[in-house]
């Protein structure tokens, strides 16, 4: 199969789904995205390689009700490395209300992106810590 902007726009649409459930703490979306065996360097790893969904979940289900939050894309770009295979960079900004008042965060993610059955999985992520 062939890349085309189509696939481009649906990863686009994906890694903002994906982004939503974060914020939202909808465990079930992020599943379903996610490959079993995702792999991740972030912050809370310190360091280390993650694999598995058993980390990311353990912070889901430490998520307060979720309130206002926003997360929005900031020039994101598609780089297709095979019909099936992706790497989608950004800077991902977050809005949300606490206490104190509004608070914006960013930091900057990469995530892969690999076409199994026709369908997209999240396989990758690194993140790095806010800046």
């Amino acid at each position: 199969m062939k890349p085309c902007r189509s696939d481009e726009q649906e990863l686009l649409r994906l890694s903002q789904q994906l982004l939503d459930s974060i914020a939202a703490a909808d465990w079930q979306t992020y599943e379903s995205l996610c490959d079993p065996d995702l792999t991740a360097f972030e912050p809370e790893a310190l360091g280390l390689r993650v694999t598995g969904l058993p980390f990311h979940r353990f912070y889901f289900e430490l998520a307060a009700a979720p309130g206002a939050v926003n997360s929005t894309m900031i020039e994101p770009r598609v780089q297709m490395l095979s019909a099936d295979a992706a790497v989608i960079t950004y800077v991902r900004l977050t809005q949300r209300q606490e206490d104190s008042g509004p608070v914006s965060r960013r930091c900057e993610e990469t995530r892969v992106w690999q076409r199994r059955d026709g369908r997209w999985w999240h396989v990758h992520f690194h993140r790095s810590a806010n800046s």
